[in-house]
């Protein structure tokens, strides 16, 4: 090796033990750091569910949390980016100035991004909603998978995955929302008593609020709103029963199957779409024949 290797290996070797160390410790650290700080937020978000185990207390925990690991990894990888950059000798003034006129530009290049940042911001910050709950945004219903400041992703009933931007939502239906209803609309036939209907019904209510494995998912008696409307063929009454968050359907389910089981042991008529012919009749009290023809098919 002559002379001009060796200097050449040396001043190799002497960037190494000053700066190469430093920056391999950076990585290292930015490394560690990252598991560290996801451990720090769960044990933080943890301590509040601790203090309050209530299910939209988890909700908006699981949100918040999700977010702020995110934040805080971009800013660890940053801060590790520019650190490195310093080691490196390069000047990150020019840089950091380049990077905001180039933000800026994109800024106004991309104005739908930065609409969806900022409704994803105050969508989160108002708790609209929280993953894991159901929710009805621009006519799409699904179960809320994951929130960012940019997107909403929903899971339909059938496992369809919807990815909606933030800057598009007008209008958020939260059906979870701290509690639930299920809505009865309660057709039966015009010659029921409408009254001993909604015996029946309580006499429902009572018998699935006993049963250990619904009551834990109730929240109020059933509430009976009274006879809603007289449709074409059927006398509709309208019930409510309020339940825990995304129990609703789980509870109203088991109470339409009690319903028409109980309604079957009563004689209850659940109408059928129908037809009912009315020939008139006088003020006298005739009523004019009714003419019927019955034709063979050949």
């Amino acid at each position: 090796m002559d002379i001009g290797q060796y200097i050449e290996w040396q001043k190799v070797l002497d960037w190494f033990l000053a700066s190469g160390i430093r920056i391999l410790g950076i990585i290292v650290i930015a490394i560690i750091a990252l598991p560290i700080s996801r451990f720090i937020i769960n044990r933080i978000f943890g301590t509040v569910l601790g203090i309050a185990p209530d299910l939209e207390m988890k909700k908006r925990a699981d949100t918040l949390s999700s977010l702020v690991r995110n934040i805080v990894k971009v800013v660890i990888l940053a801060v590790a980016l520019i650190i490195i950059l310093e080691e490196l000798g390069i000047d990150i003034a020019p840089i950091l100035a380049a990077a905001g006129i180039v933000g800026l530009a994109v800024g106004f290049g991309a104005q739908n991004l930065v609409r969806d940042i900022i409704s994803g911001f105050f969508i989160l910050m108002e708790d609209q909603i929280r993953v894991g709950d159901i929710v009805n945004i621009g006519g799409t219903g699904g179960l809320v998978e994951r929130i960012t400041l940019r997107l909403t992703v929903l899971r339909d009933l059938s496992g369809n995955v919807h990815y909606i931007p933030n800057g598009s939502i007008s209008l958020v239906t939260n059906m979870t929302k701290e509690y639930s209803y299920y809505m009865f609309d309660v057709g039966v036939g015009y010659r029921e008593d409408t009254d001993e209907v909604v015996r029946l019904l309580k006499e429902i209510d009572e018998e699935i609020r006993a049963d250990d494995k619904y009551n834990v998912e109730i929240l109020e008696p059933l509430e009976i709103l009274g006879v809603d409307k007289f449709a074409d063929s059927a006398v509709v009454i309208k019930a409510r029963i309020k339940t825990k968050p995304i129990k609703q359907w789980f509870v109203g389910r088991e109470f339409n199957r009690l319903m028409k089981k109980k309604f079957d042991q009563n004689n209850i008529e659940i109408p059928f779409p129908h037809v009912t012919v009315y020939m008139g009749q006088g003020k006298d009290g005739s009523a004019p024949p009714a003419n019927v023809m019955v034709q063979e098919r050949k």
